[in-house]
């Protein structure tokens, strides 16, 4: 099959295309590597993908993209992934992750593509959890606290929307807090790649606030097997993607500690962020139901993966 996937020089991007890869597609990365890195790529692009450096907002380098390699199924990954910068300045994150989404999905409709898969995000789109019923369904109202979340949840509608009008099929993955090997510090997960670093080189973590915030980590190999499983099925809206479990800030360095033989990992405090979310966590029941996934990598394992890979 030929598959493309934008950002795919990225954390993620750059893991799904190795699982495409190996299970024999023929692959084409579009990524400006503004962020991602095309080190990322490097076995990939000796197995054979292709690499087009190309920014998304750029439409008519998008559209030439894919008229020349036509693929059937595009992953689209590339966003602006920095909370605090979509803050700062709204119009470049939304000219990103609404406006490069755009481009993308005119490009895949003009090129006849089968299937577009959207990475999105759950807690970024679902806000503060502390004072609601967790896990979170879809169902949940959204109310991102970033122009981020704000932002992904307009590209939901988009790939909504040229369903409706093209017959574009589409799904959009509403991802928990990612983490594995390759990972960006700049994400929201990116706390376990900057405390990976630390206790690996002997040094310690900040928290911020006291540390009880919780998250839904999902290891990146139980994500890219969500994309390819939304990528074999023709249903659409918007699934869930997370363990359902919440983890603390605590309990991260606690088992990283634990994994490197730190006793003396403790944590330095520092005063909590403005507009941080509390606690969050995601029902990822639609995805077991629709698409016969579930995690499968617990906290533990993941942790001693990534750290492995430091």
């Amino acid at each position: 099959m030929k598959s493309l996937v934008t950002g795919g020089a990225g954390f993620i991007g750059s893991n799904l295309v190795d699982s495409l890869i190996a299970r024999g597609d023929e692959v084409t990365v579009l990524d400006d590597l503004s962020t991602g890195r095309r080190s990322n790529l490097e076995n990939a692009l000796e197995s054979g993908a292709r690499l087009a450096e190309v920014d998304v907002r750029d439409g008519a380098a998008v559209g030439a993209v894919l008229a020349e390699t036509r693929p059937e199924l595009v992953f689209h990954l590339a966003a602006q992934i920095d909370v605090r910068k979509s803050v700062e300045d709204p119009f470049f994150d939304a000219a990103v992750n609404v406006g490069g989404t755009a481009n993308v999905l005119e490009a895949a409709r003009a090129t006849d593509v089968r299937r577009v898969v959207f990475i999105s995000t759950g807690g970024a789109l679902y806000g503060e959890g502390a004072d609601k019923e967790l896990p979170l369904p879809e169902s949940t109202p959204i109310a991102p606290l970033s122009g981020y979340g704000q932002s992904k949840f307009a590209a939901e509608g988009y790939l909504g929307l040229f369903e409706r009008l093209h017959g574009l099929s589409g799904m959009s993955l509403r991802l928990g807090n990612v983490y594995g090997p390759r990972q960006d510090p700049l994400g929201e997960a990116g706390v376990v790649a900057i405390f990976c670093g630390l206790v690996k080189n002997g040094g310690l973590p900040t928290v911020y606030g006291d540390g009880t915030q919780t998250r839904d980590y999902i290891y990146v190999g139980d994500v890219v097997a969500a994309a390819l499983a939304a990528g074999a099925t023709r249903l659409g809206g918007s699934v869930n993607i997370g363990t359902g479990r919440e983890a603390s800030v605590l309990e991260i360095v606690d088992v990283l500690a634990k994994l490197a033989g730190r006793e003396d990992f403790e944590p330095k405090f520092a005063p909590a962020r403005a507009g941080e979310v509390q606690r969050i966590s995601l029902d990822a029941s639609l995805a077991e139901r629709e698409l016969g996934w579930a995690p499968q990598t617990t906290l533990e394992q993941g942790l001693e993966l990534t750290l492995a890979a430091v």
